[in-house]
C-alpha cells in the first residue's frame, strides 16, 4: 500500500516535526516496498539525521539532467524523483512547444542495466518517466530492453521527437544513476533551459495521475510507439551509408580486434555495428560483455582509466593473437583504443589522439568522395589543438566550444544549419561524434569507423601507432595530460570554483 501512515519514533526528539512530515510525504507517493522500508525503519529508529540526508534536499536538475546515488528519498535517484523530474520537463515542453505537435511527435525514453540493492533500477525509472509523459497524452518511444545511449539522440532526430530521456550513469561508480535529457535537435540541454525546467519541477511535485497504476500500464499504453525494431534498422543503415567507405574490402582484413563492453549494454550494438561495416567479428571479453550492474571485474567501469581497466582485454588479445583493443563505457557512448606494440606493451591512445585519427580519416574520405568545401570539426577548449592544426592546413572550419557535449553538439547543429558537413565533434574524454548520425557522442559508431581505418592501415602493412606518428610529423607534435579528482559533494565543487573566481 502507498497510504501514508503515522510512525512514532522511539525517541521523538531525534526526528523533528518537519523531518517527520517529509518522511510521511515520501511514504504517500512511494509504492516500492524496499525503498519504503528504508524510510519506515529510519522513522522507527528515530534516525533524524539519516532522514534529513535522504529527504531534506532534492537532487538538482541541470544541463546534464539528474545524477546521484540510487536509494530512497528526494536526494537520491529513484522512481519518484525521476517521475517528479519528468513532470517538470513535460510542463516545460507544454509551455514552449505546440501541444498538438508535441503529442503527435512525442518523446523517446531509454535505460541501461543499472540496479541497486535497495530495489531501484534503471528500467523502473524509465517507466516512471514514460508514465509522466503519457499522463499528458504524449506519444512515447519507450524501449523494452537495455539500449546504448546514442539510440536516444538518434531517435530524436529520426522520428522528429521533441525530447529524449535516458536513464544511465554512464561510467560512474555502480551505486550511481542518472537521468539525462536531449532537446529537439538531439543535443543535450544548454542554459537557460535547465533553469526553467528546474523551476517547473518544483511546481509539479504532486503526481498528475495515480502513480503506481500509471507506471504499471506504460508498456501497454496506446501512447507507446511500437516501431522500435524499424528504428534500430534505420540507425545501422544510416551508419553504413554515411560512415562506411570500404565495405567491399573490410571483410578481407586479417586484423584481429578485441572488444569489451565493460559490463555494460554495448555488446549487441557493437556486434551489429561491426557487421554493418562488413568487419570480421571481434573477439569479446567474455567476463565483461554481458550487462552486470555490479561491475565485478573493475574498480571503476570507465575505460578512460586506461590499462588498469583493460587488463582482461589485454589477456584476451594475448590469447587470440589480437593487436587492437576497442572498449566502450557501460552505456556505449565513449570509445577507448589500445594497440599492441612490437615490444609487447600496449599503447593507450589518448582521447585527443583518437579524435585526431578520426578527424583526419573522415576528412580524407570526404576528399576522396569529392567534397572539400564546407567541412568542419568541433572540439571543446580542453581538447588538443592538433585538430585545429589539421583544419588550418587542410581548409576545414574549426570551432572551439566550452567543455561538454552540450556545447559541442549544439555548435555542431548550428554549423549544420549553415550547410556545413561536420566531420567530427569530440572531446578529449574519449567522446566522439562522427558525421551526422547523432548529435551526441556515440561509441558504437566510432568503434566501427576506427576499426575500418585500422583495417585499411593493416591491409597496407601499417598500423595505428605508425599512422599517428606520421600525423604528428605532418601537423605538429602536441602534448596533453589529463586527470580528475572525485568530489562526492557537488556543493563543494561549486564552493571551490566560487572561491577561485573571487580570488
Amino acid at each position: 500500500s502507498t497510504t501514508s501512515r503515522s510512525f512514532q519514533p522511539r525517541d521523538e526528539t531525534m526526528v523533528d516535526a518537519e523531518t517527520k512530515a517529509l518522511a510521511e510525504g515520501w511514504l504517500a507517493v512511494d509504492y516500492l516496498p524496499s525503498t519504503r522500508a528504508i524510510v519506515e525503519k529510519m522513522l522507527a529508529d528515530g534516525d533524524g539525521a539519516g532522514l534529513k540526508t535522504l529527504l531534506g534536499s532534492r537532487l538538482a536538475f541541470g544541463t546534464a539532467g539528474l545524477r546521484g546515488p540510487m536509494g530512497a528519498g528526494y536526494n537520491r535517484m529513484n522512481h519518484v524523483t525521476v517521475f517528479q523530474c519528468t513532470q517538470g520537463i513535460v510542463a516545460y515542453l507544454l509551455k514552449t512547444c505546440d501541444e498538438a505537435s508535441l503529442k503527435e511527435k512525442g518523446v523517446v525514453i531509454g535505460y541501461d542495466h543499472r540496479k541497486h540493492e535497495c530495489g531501484v533500477d534503471s528500467q523502473m525509472m524509465a517507466r516512471a518517466a514514460a508514465a509522466a509523459c503519457q499522463a499528458k497524452g504524449i506519444k512515447t518511444y519507450m524501449f523494452d530492453q537495455h539500449v546504448c545511449t546514442p539510440m536516444i539522440p538518434f531517435t530524436v532526430k529520426n522520428r522528429g521527437c521533441f525530447a529524449g530521456m535516458m536513464v544511465t550513469a554512464s561510467h560512474n561508480p555502480k551505486a550511481d544513476n542518472g537521468f539525462k535529457m536531449y532537446g529537439s535537435n538531439g543535443a543535450q540541454l544548454c542554459e537557460p533551459h535547465d533553469t526553467h525546467i528546474a523551476s517547473l519541477i518544483l511546481e509539479n511535485l504532486s503526481p498528475w495521475v495515480h502513480y503506481k497504476a500509471a507506471v504499471e500500464s506504460v508498456m501497454a499504453s496506446p501512447l507507446r510507439a511500437n516501431d522500435l525494431p524499424q528504428l534500430m534498422d534505420s540507425y545501422y543503415a544510416e551508419m553504413a551509408s554515411t560512415l562506411c567507405f570500404h565495405k567491399s574490402t573490410n571483410p578481407s582484413s586479417t586484423l584481429k580486434v578485441v572488444y569489451t563492453a565493460m559490463h555494460g549494454v554495448g555488446t549487441p550494438f557493437a556486434e551489429r555495428s561491426f557487421a554493418t561495416f562488413g568487419h570480421p567479428p571481434f573477439i569479446g571479453v567474455e567476463a565483461q560483455n554481458t550487462p552486470d550492474p555490479t561491475f565485478p571485474t573493475v574498480a571503476y567501469p570507465n575505460p578512460e582509466e586506461g590499462k588498469g581497466a583493460l587488463e582482461l582485454s589485454f589477456q584476451a588479445a594475448k590469447d587470440a593473437g589480437a593487436t587492437l583493443v576497442l572498449a566502450n563505457d557501460p552505456d556505449a557512448d565513449r570509445l577507448a583504443v589500445s594497440e599492441l606494440q612490437p615490444n609487447g606493451s600496449w599503447r593507450m591512445f589518448s582521447g585527443n589522439e583518437i579524435g585526431m585519427l578520426l578527424a583526419h580519416w573522415l576528412w580524407e574520405k570526404s576528399v576522396e568522395k569529392g567534397q572539400r568545401e564546407k567541412l568542419a570539426v568541433v572540439a571543446s577548449t580542453v581538447s588538443s589543438k592538433m585538430t585545429r592544426a589539421l583544419a588550418e592546413k587542410e581548409g576545414i572550419r574549426f570551432e572551439e566550444t566550452l567543455t561538454g557535449f552540450k556545447w559541442i553538439c549544439n555548435k555542431k547543429f548550428d554549423l549544420q544549419q549553415e550547410g556545413y558537413k561536420v566531420l567530427l565533434a569530440f572531446e578529449e574524454s574519449i567522446g566522439f561524434c562522427c558525421g551526422d548520425l547523432v548529435n551526441d557522442k556515440d561509441g558504437v559508431c566510432a568503434m566501427s569507423v576506427f576499426a575500418e581505418m585500422a583495417s585499411q592501415l593493416h591491409i597496407k602493412g601499417s598500423n595505428v601507432s605508425a599512422h599517428m606518428e606520421g600525423l604528428y610529423e605532418k601537423y605538429g607534435h602536441f602534448v596533453s595530460r589529463q586527470g580528475y579528482v572525485t568530489v562526492p559533494d557537488p556543493k563543494l565543487t561549486v564552493d571551490i570554483f566560487s572561491k577561485l573566481r573571487e580570488g
